[in-house]
């Protein structure tokens, strides 16, 4: 990678939405939007809810399904100059395979990001991704089958997520990327209904990042592999947190809502903090968390 920035699945289009505010090719890889074995239509609107400091969620994967991506998408995207990821969902087992096996075909395709912690959809998703077992299952299932880094993608909606972590380790995950949405409702008062259609859906933005922020660091004492940290990063600032907890990249999402360029701005106000503290590359930042004198 250029660099430890990347943009979260389902934030960040397929890359190309953003190429008109900033040169996309700069960033360290883009995650692009959820893909699945089978077009989508999503969950019924409303979907989207504005909370303090962040936003709920709850578009349920909507995208045309993998045979699209590879037909329209795919061309597109194949020469843009950084790492196009896809990340990717399903609703058994079977349906992951399937995905994950059609995208390995794909040469300018180096990696997968696995979800197995969307809270957005009645079956799979957050579902493999609670249970240590179910999320090993899911992961051994497409290990044989996509010999390329594998990512996964973890959920915080769990007691113990270095649990989860060490589980997806065990069955041959390269890294693992965390937190995906915290689950949360809202309602609306004067017609004492629930806001989002779902009922519950995913929390993201700034209100999240303490939480994410303490999950990095435990799963980055936890596993070997490589931990991507997300969740409420909107600065510098808070990306240099992750790395120092201990993340080996980190992606922005909802920010990228509210300031198209965040991505770039965040890869020079890192080159400069390491410039001012004498780190000789932003790597050197992973895990350099100094512990309170007794």
């Amino acid at each position: 990678m250029k660099n430890p920035v990347m943009t979260a699945s389902g934030t960040f289009g397929y890359g190309t939405e953003y190429a008109d505010f900033m040169d996309i090719s700069k960033l360290g890889g883009i995650i692009v939007k959820g893909t699945t074995i089978e077009h989508r239509e999503g969950n019924p609107y409303p979907r989207m809810a504005e909370t303090p400091s962040g936003m709920l969620n709850a578009v349920g994967l909507q995208n045309k399904g993998v045979d699209y991506f590879i037909k329209e998408i795919y061309p597109a995207i194949r020469a843009i100059d950084t790492n196009m990821i896809v990340n990717v969902s399903g609703s058994s087992v079977d349906s992951y395979v399937a995905c994950a096996e059609k995208i390995a075909s794909l040469e300018h395709i180096p990696a997968i990001e696995l979800n197995i912690s969307c809270p957005n959809i009645k079956q799979g998703g957050m579902a493999f991704g609670v249970n240590a077992s179910s999320a090993a299952e899911v992961v051994r299932a497409v290990r044989k089958i996509y010999p390329k880094v594998m990512i996964v993608k973890l959920s915080p909606n769990v007691t113990d997520i270095t649990e989860i972590a060490r589980a997806v380790e065990a069955e041959g995950a390269d890294a693992v990327s965390l937190i995906n949405t915290l689950l949360g409702m809202a309602i609306d008062v004067e017609s004492r209904k629930p806001v989002l259609s779902t009922i519950t859906g995913g929390l993201s933005g700034p209100c999240i990042k303490p939480v994410a922020l303490r999950m990095v660091w435990q799963t980055a004492n936890a596993v070997k592999i490589p931990v991507i940290g997300l969740g409420g990063i909107s600065s510098w600032q808070d990306a240099v947190e992750f790395m120092l907890a201990g993340a080996t990249a980190i992606q922005i999402g909802t920010y990228n809502f509210i300031d198209p360029t965040i991505a770039i701005k965040i890869i020079d106000g890192m080159n400069d903090y390491c410039d001012r503290h004498g780190f000789e590359s932003a790597a050197r930042l992973t895990g350099a968390l100094a512990k309170n004198d007794a």
